[in-house]
């Protein structure tokens, strides 16, 4: 079963319960180049340049594209970093292919993009959070305060669950 929660105030979670380890989970989300095979929202597209989130102040790159702004790039800082437990990053432009949007790279526009865990039984409960309710007024019109990532975080949680949860791991119960 999937829940959606949102504050009203810019921040927008989903929660889950995969039938999987929390170690495992997290080694997942916490390795960028996985998260294009993870994304619910189709715009994750290369993450292959990167070595696996070990704490907060790390650096990750992800290539990415949507039809509005075609290809562009996204550094993320991470932000908040516990083992097996909470990761969280704040996205910055760092390249961009079409001219109204470059410049805009480097800007911080202070919106975040986070998993926690809890571990259930055999199981974990993982949720999986927007937060823009410290970004500027454009952005968070831009993204209704979140609401317009709620069915990709739906869609992220429920290929987590395949990739990770237990008809989805392989027989060696590593995860890729």
């Amino acid at each position: 079963m999937t829940t959606r929660t949102t504050t009203g105030d810019g921040i927008v979670s989903v929660t889950k319960r995969i039938d999987a380890p929390i170690e495992e989970i997290f080694a997942v989300i916490a390795d960028p180049k996985g998260h294009p095979s993870f994304d619910g929202s189709g715009m994750v597209r290369d993450g292959s340049g990167n070595e696996p989130v070990r704490g907060e102040g790390d650096v990750f790159v992800m290539k990415m594209h949507n039809d509005e702004m075609g290809d562009y790039e996204m550094t993320n800082h991470v932000v908040v970093y516990e083992p097996s437990r909470r990761i969280v990053w704040e996205p910055v432009m760092s390249a961009a292919s079409r001219s109204e949007d470059v410049a805009g790279i480097g800007d911080r526009a202070e919106h975040r993009w986070g998993y926690e865990l809890e571990a259930d039984g055999n199981g974990t409960v993982i949720t999986e959070t927007f937060d823009c309710s410290r970004s500027p007024e454009w952005l968070r019109r831009a993204t209704r305060d979140g609401d317009i990532w709620v069915e990709a975080m739906t869609a992220t949680l429920e290929l987590l669950d395949r990739a990770c949860g237990r008809d989805g791991r392989r027989d060696d119960h590593q995860t890729t």
